[in-house]
């Protein structure tokens, strides 16, 4: 009979207890798996705020270097031709015609117009 007793307790017991693991562990679940949502959104963040500011000083690094080199061309028009020659030598496969102009009017055989006639 004691024994009837112990074995209806224990059933007692953990028809009481299983339950409340359950909730228990359920909740702890959860709270990690928010926890690690919470820590990835953070990352995400991070990440994002650090790729602005790298951005921005790409941005700042660019807009001093323009200013620069805007500064230094001012009153060099020289190298800007000699830029634009040198870049005509290193291209592969490209014809270059020279059209004379006259105040940025291009000369096309205007010297044999009058010759015609």
């Amino acid at each position: 009979m004691a024994i009837g007793i112990v074995a209806v307790a224990v059933i007692g017991a953990a028809a009481y207890a299983l339950p409340q693991y359950q909730v228990y562990s359920a909740k702890m679940h959860g709270e990690a798996e928010l926890a690690r949502a919470t820590q990835n959104r953070q990352v995400l963040v991070q990440t994002a705020q650090a790729e602005r500011d790298a951005e921005i000083l790409r941005a700042e690094g660019t807009a001093k270097a323009n200013k620069i080199i805007g500064e230094s061309l001012k009153e060099n028009s020289e190298y800007l031709r000699w830029l634009w020659i040198s870049r005509l030598d290193n291209q592969t496969n490209k014809t270059v015609v020279y059209v004379p102009t006259d105040g940025m009017v291009p000369q096309l055989e205007t010297g044999r117009i009058g010759e015609g006639k």
